[in-house]
């Protein structure tokens, strides 16, 4: 693949294909096209996503309907206390005909892993996917096994009925790209989704429209995105600020700024451009950046959200002027 900025030409046909997913999906997912459009941001920057949400606001559905969308394998873990790590990598079993160990993968070796509900595993299931996610491999008896390309985790959690539910750690947290909520749908695709209620599950309608090479090809595509120093030097100085800011313990990580610059060009082509603007940095912050905040216990206790502490960020530190570019 060639190192250099994409064409014009090359960005129209990324935002027209993007604009097609986004169609696909938001078939299963009515009305909510904006957390589509994280979600696919999520897939092409070649990321993990956690969604976090009420139950039946269609966590689940998002995620069947992108798994849908590509022409790949999908899989689903329901996490429960009494999973065990082996259950999501896999095991390797001796076979006594031939009189070797053969390894049996796991759930987790498909293109999109759907982990449900991943907060009421235990903290050691939830460890099984850390080398996974961040290393795109297993390891299993000194044995590392590729998952392939794409990878990607869409994880979901219950914010409500934290009884038997273990907390990501940070370490956790910090592998996921983005972090966003689905939301309730607005009054008419209520009256949509209530239409069709005899459909129990509208993604199995679904063809794909890309294949697994072909998300691979955009997701190169997009890391040849334009990006002016300029453009750098805000991200930076907005990592800083989340590490200087009184109300917080840990600031945003360097990985957490090269998750925003590499989601700003996926965003960026998204739109037809291949080059990356300063608005396209501040509309992916809060679901980029929002979840690698750790407050002060005092500041959380007062109220203070994390997205509070961005919004202020943002509003005080000032992005650098548009470029026009030949």
């Amino acid at each position: 693949m060639t190192t250099t900025t994409m064409t014009p030409e090359q960005a129209a046909w990324f935002a027209q294909t993007f604009d097609r997913l986004v169609g696909n999906v938001g078939q299963a997912v009515l009305g909510k096209a904006p957390v589509v459009r994280l979600a696919l941001t999520c897939m092409l920057a070649e990321g993990h996503l956690l969604l976090e949400d009420a139950p039946g606001t269609g966590k689940t559905s998002l995620a069947r309907a992108l798994a849908a969308s590509v022409q790949g394998t999908s899989s689903r873990i329901q996490f429960t206390p009494d999973l065990l790590p082996s259950d999501v990598t896999g095991v390797t079993i001796y076979d006594q005909k031939t009189g070797e160990f053969d390894f049996h993968p796991g759930p987790v070796f498909a293109s999109i892993v759907l982990a449900d509900e991943i907060n009421r595993a235990s903290p050691k299931t939830q460890s099984a996917l850390l080398e996974v996610m961040e290393e795109g491999q297993v390891t299993v008896d000194g044995v590392p096994h590729s998952a392939g390309r794409p990878f990607m985790v869409i994880a979901t959690q219950n914010p409500i009925e934290q009884a038997g539910t273990y907390r990501l750690p940070e370490a956790q947290l910090d592998r996921f790209l983005m972090k966003t909520s689905v939301g309730y749908p607005d009054h008419a695709s209520t009256v949509q989704i209530l239409g069709g209620a005899s459909v129990r599950d509208r993604s199995a309608a679904l063809t794909p429209i890309v294949t697994t090479s072909a998300v691979v090809e955009m997701a190169e595509l997009a890391g040849t995105t334009h990006v002016d120093p300029a453009v750098l030097e805000y991200v930076s100085r907005l990592a800083e600020e989340s590490r200087a800011a009184l109300e917080v313990r840990v600031g945003v990580s360097v990985r957490g700024a090269l998750a925003l610059v590499r989601c700003a060009k996926v965003w960026a082509a998204a739109h037809g451009r291949n080059y990356v603007l300063p608005d396209d940095v501040k509309q992916l912050v809060q679901p980029v950046w929002a979840h690698r905040l750790t407050l002060d216990p005092e500041a959380e206790f007062a109220g203070t959200t994390a997205e509070q502490v961005l919004a202020r960020i943002l509003a005080d530190v000032a992005a650098p002027q548009e470029k026009a570019r030949a």
